[in-house]
C-alpha cells in the first residue's frame, strides 16, 4: 500500500536564521558604541553584585559557567570597579619576637607605614653597624676596659706573690707546672728532688709535709678565688658593655621612635629591640659564628643585626586605589597561604621570620580574591587550607610536610594574621555540582551561587547589543573595523555555536578567536576593514584545522572500509547519525544500524550493552522499545519476540538515545518485512508512545550525512528524518542549504515514528480502525501480525533470550 508522505522537507529559508541589522545605523564597528558588561548576564551579575556587597560570613561567590564564557574576566572588572571605592586595607610586617625566637611577631600597621617601618630599622641597624664599634673602640671604654683587666691580674699578683714570698721563707717554693699550679720543698733554694726528699730523716719529712699541706690549702684558697674574681671581671665588663651599649644606641633609637609616636606597638618593639641589644651587646664587639649545635635560637645565618630587621608580608601604599583584587592562577598551598622558605647552613635546613613570603590571602586580605576552583582542588591540601582560613577567619602560614607530618627539624610558628577578605572561586557547573554533593562545608563557605547563561534570545534588541559586543571586543584587541555584513555573519556564527537558530552564545573566548582569526584574514588580503568573506574564510580555516579525523572517517566510508550506503533498499538496516567531539571540534558522521528478529521471549537485546560498549542512556533508548512494541502490538498476546539491535562496526563506546528513532524503524522494518530507503539517515530520540523527541548536534549530524552524499553524488532523493522539534535549531552551513533550495538534498521534520517509517518505506503506518485494527497493508499491520504468528510458534525459552 503505497501513500504519498504527508510531510514536506523543511523549507530552506528555515534551515538558517540570517541576520538582519539594516535598522542599526552603522557602516563598521568603529560606528559603535562599546558595551560595558556583558549582555544576556542580569541573573549572574546581580548575583554577583549581591556577593560582592554583603559583609555577612560565609558569604562568598561561587561563579560557574561553560568554558569560555569570560566570567573570571568580567567578575574581575566588576570587582575591580567596586573595590575602587573601599578603604586601603592594613600593612602587615613580621619581627623576630625576642621572647620567644619560633614564633615571629606580626604586626598591623596603616597602610604604606610597612615599608617606612622597615626602612627607618634599616636606617637605624645602619646607625648601630657604626656606631656600636666605634664605641667599643674608645679610648674611654679601652682604658675602661683595661683598668678591670688591670685590677683582675693585679688581684691575682698579690695573693700569689705574697704566697711565694712567705713560702720561700719557710724552704717552700711555689711552682708552675703544664697542669697548673703546685707546691715542693726547696733545699739550698732549690727544688728538693723526690729521692732527696725520701732520703730525709723521718721526723724533717714529716715536718716539710706538714708545712706543704699547709701551703697547698692556702695555693687552694687562692685557685678558689680566681674564678670568683674573673666573674666580678665579667660582671663589671659585662655592665660596663652595657654602659657604653646603652649610650651607643639610645639617641638611634630615640630618634627612631619619634618617627612612629602614633603607633604603640611599634614604639613596644623598639624597647624590646633596646634591651635585647643590651642583653647581646657581646655580639658586637666579637662576633663569633655559634658552636655546631648552638646559637639555633636566633634563626639566621648572617650578622647579629639581622635579627632586627622587618620582613613586610604584604604592603598597600596609602594612595593605592582602594582595595585589592587579586587572582592566584597557581594556587599551590605556598602560593595561597604563604610559605617558609629555607636555606642549607652547616648541614640543616634553617630559616628565620625574614624568610616569611606572603600568599594570595595575604595580597587579597582586606579585598577579593579570585581562583579557579578547578586549579584550586588539583593542589594537594589547597583546598583544605582555603576552608580552614575561612572557618577560623585566620591565615596561617602552614608548610606541606608540617600537614604529612614529615617534619623532623624545627621550624617557625609564626603568629596567625586575621583574615578579611571575600574569595570568588570560578569553574565550571560539575565541580560546583560535585562540591555541593560531597562536601558539606562548601555550603557554610560558598553562599552566593553565581550561573552565567551559556546563550541568551535572539532578537532585535540582542542582535544589535551583539553588535555592540562585536565593537568592544575589536575595539579592545585593536583589530580592524569590521562591516556590517561582517557582523552579521559573526552573528550567525554565534547561533550556530549556541546550537539554537533563536540563541546567541555567550561564550565569549571562542567569539573572540574569531574576531582575531577575521582580523588576520583580512590583513592577508590587504583590506582595511574586516568583510563577511574574512569571517568566513576564519570559520572554513578553523574547521580545516581540526578535521583530519573526520576527513579519514569519510574517506574510509567512501573506500568502503566503513559501510554506509546512501542508494537502494535494505530490510533490517538503515543510517543512523552520531557527533563525535575532540578537543572542542565536533562533526557528525552516519552510522549503519541493523535489527534481526525471530521469535522469542520478548526481549530486545541490545549489543552494544552485551559487549560493555553502550551506556545507560543508550540502554535506557533499547528498552522504550520494547515498551513500545508491547504497547501497541501485544495488547491481547505476549510480545513472543527476540529482536537483536547493533551499530555496525562500532569499535568504541556507544552513548545516548538519539538513535532509538532509528533503531526502532530498523526493528519495524525486520518485523514487517520492508525495506528502509538508504538514501535517507534519521536522528531523533523516542518515548514509549512513539513521539520523536529533540536531540542534540542535529546540524552536525545532517552536515555529515550530507557531505558523504554530496562525496558520493547528490541525486535529489538523499536527505536525513530529524525531529520536528529540531527545526528551530537548524544553521545549516551554506552549501547544504543551497542544496536544499536546489531540490538536491532535504531534511524532514518528524513527530512520530509513524511518520518517519511511512518516508522510509513509502508505505502508510497505519491506524487502528474503529474495529482496533490496523488498516490492511500498513506497516503497522503487518508488524502486528508478524509478532502474533511469533506468538503462535513462539519456541521454549532458551538462555540467550535474556536482555540487557
Amino acid at each position: 500500500m503505497n501513500e504519498t508522505p504527508a510531510v514536506a522537507p523543511v523549507p530552506a529559508a528555515q534551515l538558517a536564521r540570517r541576520a538582519d541589522l539594516s535598522a542599526i545605523a552603522f557602516e563598521t564597528t568603529a560606528d559603535l558604541a562599546p558595551i560595558g558588561l556583558p549582555v544576556g548576564q542580569e541573573r549572574a551579575l546581580d548575583a554577583v553584585r549581591f556577593g560582592a556587597r554583603i559583609e555577612h560570613p560565609g558569604f562568598n561567590l561561587f561563579v560557574i559557567g561553560s568554558p569560555g564564557s569570560d566570567m573570571d574576566r568580567t567578575v574581575k572588572a566588576m570587582l575591580e570597579a567596586k573595590a575602587r571605592d573601599e578603604p586601603v586595607p592594613p600593612d602587615w610586617v613580621y619581627v623576630h619576637n625576642f621572647a620567644a625566637p619560633q614564633k615571629p611577631r606580626a604586626m598591623r600597621l596603616p597602610p604604606g607605614r610597612g615599608p617606612q617601618f622597615r626602612d627607618a630599622i634599616r636606617d637605624l641597624i645602619k646607625d648601630l653597624e657604626v656606631a656600636l664599634p666605634a664605641a667599643f673602640e674608645s679610648q674611654d671604654y679601652q682604658a675602661r676596659r683595661g683598668a678591670i683587666d688591670e685590677a683582675f691580674r693585679r688581684k691575682q699578683e698579690e695573693a700569689f706573690g705574697a704566697l711565694t714570698r712567705e713560702a720561700a721563707e719557710r724552704s717552700v717554693a711555689v711552682v708552675r707546672t703544664p697542669f697548673g699550679f703546685g707546691i715542693a720543698p726547696l733545699k739550698d733554694g732549690e727544688v728538693l728532688k723526690p729521692e732527696l726528699f725520701n732520703a730525709l730523716p723521718e721526723e724533717e719529712r714529716a715536718r716539710v709535709q706538714a708545712t706543704l699541706q699547709e701551703f697547698e690549702k692556702r695555693l687552694e684558697e687562692i685557685l678558689n678565688m680566681i674564678p670568683r674574681w674573673d666573674k666580678q671581671r665579667r660582671d663589671e665588663i659585662r655592665e660596663l658593655n652595657r654602659d657604653t651599649a646603652r649610650f651607643a644606641v639610645g639617641h638611634s633609637i630615640d630618634e627612631t621612635k619619634t618617627r612612629f609616636t602614633d603607633l604603640p606597638q611599634v614604639l613596644e618593639h623598639l624597647d624590646a629591640m633596646r634591651a635585647d641589644l643590651l642583653d647581646n651587646v657581646g655580639a658586637f664587639i666579637a662576633p663569633q659564628q655559634p658552636a655546631e649545635g648552638e646559637g639555633e635560637e636566633e634563626w639566621a645565618t648572617t650578622g647579629p643585626l639581622d635579627r632586627y630587621e622587618v620582613n613586610v608580608l604584604v604592603t598597600h601604599p596609602a594612595d593605592s586605589p582602594g582595595a585589592p583584587v587579586v587572582e592566584e592562577l597557581h594556587p599551590t598551598l605556598g602560593n595561597l597561604v604563604g610559605r617558609i622558605e629555607h636555606e642549607w647552613h652547616r648541614g640543616v635546613m634553617v630559616t628565620s621570620f625574614r624568610r616569611l613570603k606572603a600568599g594570595a590571602l595575604h595580597q587579597a586580605n582586606g579585598g577579593y580574591l579570585l581562583l579557579d576552583v578547578r586549579s584550586v582542588l588539583i593542589e594537594p591540601f589547597s583546598w583544605l587550607a582555603l576552608k580552614r582560613a575561612l572557618r577560623s577567619q585566620q591565615i596561617k602560614i602552614e608548610r606541606i610536610d608540617d600537614l604529612l607530618g614529615l617534619t623532623t627539624t624545627v621550624s617557625l610558628e609564626p603568629d596567625p594574621i586575621p583574615l578579611d577578605i571575600k574569595v570568588v572561586l570560578y569553574g565550571e557547573r560539575l565541580l560546583y555540582y560535585l562540591l555541593a554533593e560531597y562536601d558539606p562545608e562548601l555550603a557554610e563557605h560558598f553562599k552566593v551561587l553565581a550561573d552565567f547563561e551559556d546563550s541568551f534570545d535572539r532578537g532585535p534588541a540582542n542582535e544589535a547589543a551583539y553588535a555592540r559586543l562585536i565593537a568592544s571586543i575589536a575595539q579592545q584587541g585593536k583589530l580592524r573595523p569590521f562591516d556590517r555584513a561582517a557582523v552579521e555573519r559573526v552573528i550567525e556564527r554565534a547561533s550556530r555555536l549556541a546550537e539554537d537558530a533563536a540563541k546567541l552564545s555567550l561564550r565569549v573566548d571562542p567569539l573572540r578567536d574569531l574576531l582575531a582569526e577575521s582580523d588576520y584574514w583580512a590583513g592577508e588580503a590587504g583590506r582595511a576593514v574586516v568583510g563577511a568573506a574574512d569571517v568566513e574564510r576564519a570559520i572554513a580555516e578553523q574547521i580545516r584545522r581540526a578535521s583530519r579525523l573526520r576527513e579519514r572517517m569519510l574517506e574510509s566510508t567512501l573506500r568502503e572500509i566503513a559501510l554506509i550506503d546512501t542508494s537502494g533498499r535494505r530490510t533490517g538496516q538503515l543510517n543512523g547519525l552520531s557527533v563525535i567531539e575532540l578537543g572542542g571540534y565536533a562533526f557528525g558522521r552516519p552510522s549503519r544500524i541493523s535489527a534481526r528478529v525471530r521469535p522469542g521471549a520478548g526481549k530486545v537485546v541490545d549489543i552494544e550493552r552485551e559487549v560493555a560498549l553502550g551506556g545507560p542512556i543508550h540502554a535506557k533508548g533499547v528498552l522504550i522499545l520494547a515498551g513500545f512494541l508491547g504497547g501497541r502490538y501485544a495488547l491481547d498476546v505476549p510480545l513472543s519476540l527476540h529482536a537483536s539491535l547493533v551499530f555496525e562496526q562500532s569499535y568504541s563506546g556507544v552513548e545516548g538515545d538519539s538513535a532509538s528513532t532509528a533503531e526502532l524503524c530498523a526493528l519495524l522494518s525486520a518485523l514487517a518485512e520492508l525495506p528502509l530507503r538508504q538514501d535517507l539517515a534519521l536522528t531523533g530520540s523516542v518515548n514509549q508512545a512513539g513521539e520523536v523527541q529533540a536531540i542534540g548536534g542535529v546540524n552536525e549530524k545532517i552536515e555529515g550525512f550530507f557531505d558523504l552524499c554530496a562525496a558520493r553524488g547528490l541525486t535529489g532523493t538523499q536527505g536525513v528524518l530529524i525531529p520536528a522539534s529540531n527545526v528551530q535549531h537548524l544553521m545549516l552551513r551554506a552549501d547544504v542549504i543551497e542544496a536544499c533550495a536546489a531540490g538536491r538534498f532535504a531534511v524532514w521534520p518528524v513527530r512520530t515514528v509513524d511518520e518517519a517509517i511511512t518516508l522510509l518505506t513509502g508505505v502508510a503506518a497505519g491506524e487502528r480502525g474503529p474495529d482496533g485494527a490496523f488498516a490492511p497493508g500498513s506497516v503497522n499491520a503487518r508488524v502486528e501480525a508478524r509478532l502474533r504468528e511469533f506468538a503462535r510458534v513462539r519456541p521454549l525459552p532458551r538462555s540467550d533470550d535474556a536482555v540487557s
